[in-house]
């Protein structure tokens, strides 16, 4: 149901068969889906089983007149939110009041005209979808809200650290550098360039993360070899510094994707993998077919594959996996220092591209983890 269109589900409570049978008739003709009962104990059960999007209720009826039901309904937290229009031949004041006050939103009159109620039933469905599209609406802004102020605090802290790094040795350049002996101007420098390019880094995965949210990707078939190749050379200076062995496998399968944002992912998992695994860490790479999937996939379905990266680091907790990828939980509240923004964008790029992320791991010291992400295959010969 939209707001162009607001033909729905409608409850229809009447002890008179006539008057169930011209309302539901002139409802069906003009498109609405139509449920009619004929006293206030089946309409609890009606519209508690299955709410509907609007009811039009009777007053004068046996064993419980519309005002009790319509109170029992708002009540009841499934089905508050309904609106409900009394049709009753009682045109007193007092019995309007009576129903507003009950929960109503609307009263019309016994002998009705077909086209009123054809109106006030188009009305308030079309108010109904409006203020459900401002509930959704509301609670994706308070999200948001409290995604970004989490945001903001991940990037203030993972910019600031590297940035104090580049002052603190700036610093002691500026005021002691005709002191300071050779090696020690020349590590000075290197840790300068180091802070810099944390913050360079920074800034362009916030930039990828704003291009994961606007932009709309066509899936290809990728080469990962060729995507694997690029991102080990991204981070050479990365796997030499911690002396990380990085094992291939002799072949990959075909998936689709976008070649640029896959070669993100495997660029922080590798990443991640050099920082966080053994010491030295190795790093076994390779793919398989996720367990289970050739009996569990329905017909037609394309396959998958899952891409992984093993450490032989720590490993991490139940509890600590849940959290990882986390929007914006940084990594060093699970392993070491880290920033908290790559397994993030990882699951953003990879969920935007139709798979899923995720960690396996014993939590035992030595065994290391296994992080994968899924893509859609290219074929199913893989």
């Amino acid at each position: 149901m939209n707001d162009t269109d607001p033909h729905g589900d409608i409850l229809i409570v009447d002890d008179a068969p006539a008057n169930l049978r011209l309302l539901s008739q002139m409802l069906t003709d003009h498109g609405y889906k139509v449920r009619a009962v004929r006293n206030g104990p089946h309409a609890l059960q009606a519209a508690q089983a299955a709410p509907p999007d609007l009811i039009l209720l009777d007053i004068l009826m046996p064993e419980m007149d519309g005002y009790e039901v319509c109170r029992r309904l708002k009540e009841d937290e499934r089905t508050r939110d309904i609106p409900i229009l009394f049709i009753s031949a009682l045109g007193e004041v007092d019995a309007k009041v009576k129903a507003f006050t009950a929960g109503g939103v609307d009263y019309v009159t016994k002998p009705f005209q077909a086209e009123e109620v054809l109106a006030r039933v188009h009305t308030h469905l079309a108010l109904r979808n409006l203020t459900r599209q401002l509930q959704e609406a509301n609670a994706e802004l308070a999200q948001r809200v409290e995604e970004l102020d989490a945001f903001a605090h991940t990037v203030a802290h993972d910019i600031r650290s590297p940035l104090s790094t580049i002052i603190g040795y700036a610093e002691l350049l500026w005021q002691d550098y005709q002191d300071l002996p050779e090696d020690t101007r020349r590590n000075c420098t290197q840790a300068l360039v180091h802070g810099a390019r944390n913050v360079i880094n920074i800034v362009d995965e916030l930039l990828l993360l704003a291009s994961i949210r606007q932009a709309d990707v066509v899936l290809e078939p990728l080469d990962m070899g060729h995507i694997v190749n690029a991102a080990c050379e991204r981070l050479a200076n990365v796997i030499q510094e911690h002396q990380a062995e990085i094992v291939l496998p002799p072949q990959w399968p075909s998936a689709l994707g976008h070649a640029a944002w896959v070669e993100e992912v495997w660029v922080n998992y590798i990443s991640n993998g050099c920082k966080y695994g053994g010491k030295p860490p190795r790093l076994e790479l390779g793919w398989d077919r996720p367990e289970g999937e050739m009996a569990s996939r329905p017909e037609g379905e394309p396959a998958s594959v899952r891409f992984w990266v093993r450490d032989n680091g720590d490993g991490i907790s139940p509890d600590d996996q849940t959290r990882l990828f986390v929007p914006f939980t940084r990594l060093d509240r699970v392993r070491v220092k880290g920033h908290g923004l790559g397994l993030s964008i990882v699951r953003r790029i990879v969920e935007k591209l139709g798979g899923q992320v995720g960690v396996e791991s014993e939590g035992v010291s030595g065994r290391g983890s296994l992080f994968y992400f899924i893509l859609p295959a290219a074929s199913d010969s893989v």
